[in-house]
């Protein structure tokens, strides 16, 4: 359940104003953080030759020597490679009642609208087309996906304009949501997961399968996977406010507690539990794993997890050194 404190933000994004302010803090302040030109949001081991860089002994593959400028400058270099290109780049966005909460600024929703353009803008950039799947109320609604900035501002605005979920019997779920992006596109290519990954009947045991959990890993066997998670500190730890009206977006059943020493301390050892549990389920999928949360700059989180993926390509497709075992 969440807590009473559900109220639009400080972030609105409501206009083609608010979402080129949007496109701009995404290029200049991901740019200037990641330092460079962008080589795919989740970097693979590459096909196609990049820049040319000093040669390292003994973690450089000789075979990527770059023999030109090696003779030009009498200094061994070699070519990195540049992650492959996809042609289609598909998000599936929650917009279920439960992303209708924030209580630092902004909500879980503005968080989702940001994620999404953050992958549409920098994949479009490289030519990409983009489309999304979004979970709302009774339906998946499906958006094609088409390049150029004017398809993209269409779907962003499609997304922040759309009204707040509601209280729908026998409405889908994640899973079910997840199932038909993984049914209805064969190419291979980036899919992104964007929600809060709370279940109707949540577990706290790890070892349990989530419901989704499966759909993720047959949409994992044939395309790259992002999961962005989204997160409101509320729903980690609830404050010490006394009596409050707790409510749960996706049935509507309201429960008045009195929040205790002892209740707000169990709550907070349940959520982090709940979270632990998505995470590793997460890993026994094989995807990759995102949190953005509403009281954090996302923009710096997005720069931070997109420097460590492209660490962990360089150092997981770096050849043996001499004389290591296997």
């Amino acid at each position: 359940m969440t807590p009473p404190e559900h109220h639009r933000g400080n972030a609105p994004h409501t206009s083609i104003h608010a979402l080129r302010r949007l496109e701009l803090t995404i290029v200049r302040r991901l740019d200037g953080l990641m330092q460079g030109s962008y080589q795919g949001f989740l970097p693979g081991p590459g096909s196609e030759f990049g820049d040319s860089r000093g040669y390292v002994p003994g973690e450089d593959d000789i075979r990527r020597m770059d023999w030109a400028v090696t003779a030009r400058t009498t200094v061994p270099h070699v070519r990195d490679l540049i992650a492959d290109r996809e042609l289609e780049t598909w998000a599936l966005a929650d917009l279920s009642p439960s992303m209708d909460f924030g209580t630092s600024g902004m909500e879980k929703r503005d968080l989702v609208v940001a994620a999404v353009g953050a992958i549409g803008f920098l994949s479009g950039r490289i030519g990409n087309r983009f489309g999304a799947y979004v979970l709302h109320d009774e339906y998946i609604h499906r958006m094609p996906a088409r390049g150029g900035r004017p398809a993209l501002y269409g779907l962003l605005h499609s997304l922040t304009e759309a009204p707040r979920g509601r209280i729908v019997a026998d409405a889908p779920d994640l899973a079910e949501a997840i199932e038909v992006l993984a049914s209805a596109r064969r190419r291979r290519g980036l899919r992104v997961v964007v929600s809060d990954f709370l279940d109707a009947a949540p577990t706290l045991d790890a070892g349990l399968e989530k419901p989704w959990e499966r759909p993720i890993r047959r949409l994992a066997a044939h395309h790259q996977v992002l999961a962005v998670e989204v997160i409101d500190p509320r729903e980690l730890e609830l404050p010490a406010v006394g009596l409050v009206n707790l409510t749960d977006p996706e049935s509507g059943r309201s429960r008045q507690v009195h929040l205790t020493p002892r209740i707000r301390r169990a709550y907070a050892e349940a959520a982090a539990a709940q979270r632990d549990a998505n995470q590793v389920a997460l890993r026994r999928c094989g995807v990759a794993h995102l949190v953005l949360r509403t009281d954090r700059d996302w923009v710096v989180d997005i720069a931070q997890f997109v420097l460590r993926q492209r660490r962990m390509a360089h150092v997981t497709h770096r050849p043996p050194r001499s004389g290591a075992t296997r």
